[in-house]
């Protein structure tokens, strides 16, 4: 995998072991009447999860991911192929993307202004936290279209040249579907949730399948990340985000 499909794939979408935690099932007390979307609610969280990642070209990679975060402030991952070693450690912060490839030695130091120039992408933190717990990518305005159908919200939103279309369940208030595309093709990310879990009492995703397009000057290629939550904790207590190149 290249510096440039590095790029891409952790920047378009941020992804998301050791012994494996049972995860609750999320219960709904009952069904929303009115669209109100439910957003994850923390101060610090630590979680660790199982990742396969499927490229075009049949390659497929197997690991497990430490997860920490500070809301609104600090996403910061590590991804390990198995035997202790870290192939990855990534910071996502409110003014930039970075990762370093311990294995590759293919960096990321980006601005999301620099990342904008070069991809014609406009990303933020708020983006990355929303689409790694199923909230609905922005915040809902009178502008975006909203359709009932069934049991399901259907929402549309356009933002900075890209279509988002979100599907919440009114169950939960949580998005269990979502298609993002570019306006000018250069891109597309669908991201499934089938299951959520209770984690103090609000529901997050236990499993997320992604599905990723992006062009690059050889052509169009394309990506498949899964990924199992094997646990996930919520704490007021600040976390340790360690990160230099």
């Amino acid at each position: 995998m290249n510096k440039l499909q590095l790029i891409l794939i952790f920047g378009i979408v941020f992804l998301l072991a050791s012994c494996a935690k049972k995860t609750i099932p999320f219960e709904s007390e009952g069904a929303m009447k009115e669209f109100t979307p439910v957003t994850a609610e923390y101060d610090y969280l630590s979680a660790k999860a199982k990742i396969v990642i499927e490229e075009e070209s049949g390659k497929i990679t197997r690991g497990t991911l430490n997860l920490r975060a500070k809301k609104d402030s600090v996403l910061w991952f590590t991804m390990s192929p198995g035997m202790g070693m870290e192939a990855i450690r990534g910071l996502v912060t409110q003014d930039k993307i970075q990762i370093r490839d311990r294995v590759g030695r293919d960096d990321v130091n980006l601005t999301y202004a620099e990342f904008d120039r070069l991809f014609g992408l406009k990303l933020s933190l708020e983006l990355f936290q929303n689409v790694v717990w199923a909230n609905i990518p922005h915040p809902f305005t009178f502008e975006d279209r909203l359709l009932r159908v069934g049991k399901k919200f259907e929402l549309t939103q356009v933002r900075n040249g890209v279509r988002y279309f979100s599907k919440v369940e009114t169950s939960h208030g949580k998005v269990s579907e979502l298609v993002s595309n570019s306006l000018d093709d250069r891109g597309s990310v669908l991201a499934t949730y089938p299951n959520f879990q209770e984690v103090e009492k609000q529901p997050f995703p236990a499993e997320v399948i992604f599905k990723i397009a992006y062009q690059l000057p050889e052509g169009s290629q394309n990506v498949i990340i899964h990924i199992e939550w094997t646990s996930m904790e919520l704490t007021s207590e600040s976390l340790s985000f360690p990160f230099r190149f």
